[in-house]
């Protein structure tokens, strides 16, 4: 029998800079009160599902979130990685889109301000995915993360697919590793939010 493994990957939960419009990155910016229910939300969904391990990026933010979803999982394991940490936005960490253009003009983008390259996002990625696949074969590993880093890496755990939206805080994507093509389970699904106000 071929071992698959699965990983299901949830950003975490909402931030004041999250509603502000502001660019996180590595700033360690924590969940606010919503932030918190929707983990708790997330986690009430999670709980009834089998998952053998939990993986966090240590910026707080993630790690409560993932804190919350291990509490409802007793006995499950939870690890922080590093390399799950939001991808680096240097200079325009802690500004909006209009502060980004009343500072460097609409061109930002294309400005040398101190983003992280976007191989070293992928290649830190995909390394800690072909460890977790050597490490736990045909296990279901939860991925605890931001929406930057695991957006990239989903583009290049499925190319073959067009992931056209930006994902929802808390949302859940599954991917499923497979010899051929990996297979998107379930994409940026939110469904325990929509009993939330």
């Amino acid at each position: 029998m071929i071992d698959i493994t699965t990983f299901g990957f949830v950003r975490h939960g909402v931030t004041a800079w999250n509603k502000e419009g502001r660019a996180q990155g590595s700033t360690d910016v924590p969940l606010d009160a919503d932030g918190i229910e929707m983990a708790e939300h997330v986690a009430a969904r999670l709980s009834g599902e089998q998952w053998d391990i939990i993986y966090t990026s240590p910026l707080i933010r993630a790690a409560k979130t993932a804190e919350i979803i291990a509490r409802s999982k007793p006995g499950l394991p939870l690890v922080a990685d590093n390399r799950l940490r939001e991808s680096g936005g240097g200079l325009i960490e802690g500004m909006t889109e209009s502060e980004r253009v009343e500072k460097w003009g609409h061109s930002w983008r294309k400005l040398e301000l101190g983003f992280e390259p976007q191989e070293e996002i992928v290649s830190r990625g995909i390394e800690f995915i072909e460890e977790m696949n050597e490490l736990h074969p045909d296990k279901r590993i939860l991925v605890v993360s931001h929406g930057g880093f695991i957006g990239r890496l989903i583009k290049e755990l499925v190319p073959h697919k067009d992931f056209g939206t930006d994902l929802e805080n808390t949302s859940i994507t599954i991917i499923k590793l497979q010899k051929e093509r990996n297979l998107c389970e379930l994409f940026n699904c939110v469904k325990h939010l929509q009993s939330v106000e």
